[in-house]
């Protein structure tokens, strides 16, 4: 399998200077780690139930038919409880303000986020645009119209987890 590679260009925002730019982990990584852009000397203290829109420094240059989304590190979610609220979060070909972050602490005792803290992943790939028919009768499908946990239920009824 070939994987694409394509130029995004990234503009480093004044407070993101001396932090280094995003980058893959590993070579199987699928996202690049996004880094906080605090003013040195500082954190943030993310209480439980708290969310903070944290800067990264950076605006992209994200080609048209492509995006960009923001997403959790499972790291912080599995041993923080803290994760990226909207995720994933997009990032638009057309937008090139600064990429922000939102975390929520859904853990139980408070998370400090410092500068060049790893706190999400960005994770690119093509477009596909839909267009939308209207019909009158849609296709046939074992599944119907069961959903929200449907496909967990086993024959009979019980759910399997």
């Amino acid at each position: 399998m070939n994987t694409a590679t394509i130029r995004i260009g990234l503009k480093r925002l004044p407070h993101g200077e001396g932090l280094p730019l995003p980058a893959y982990q590993t070579p199987g990584a699928v996202g690049l780690d996004l880094l906080a852009a605090l003013p040195r000397d500082t954190k943030i203290v993310l209480e439980p139930g708290g969310r903070y829109l944290v800067q990264t420094g950076m605006a992209l240059a994200i080609p048209q038919d492509y995006e960009a989304q923001v997403r959790p590190r499972s790291g912080l979610a599995r041993d923080h409880g803290v994760t990226v609220l909207n995720a994933p979060g997009t990032i638009d070909s057309d937008y090139r303000g600064e990429v922000l972050v939102l975390l929520i602490n859904h853990g139980d005792e408070p998370f400090e986020i410092v500068r060049g803290a790893r706190i999400a992943q960005l994770v690119v790939a093509p477009l596909a645009k839909a267009v939308l028919v209207e019909t009158g009768e849609l296709a046939a499908t074992a599944r119907a119209s069961d959903g929200f946990g449907s496909t967990g239920r086993m024959a009979g009824g019980e759910d399997s987890r």
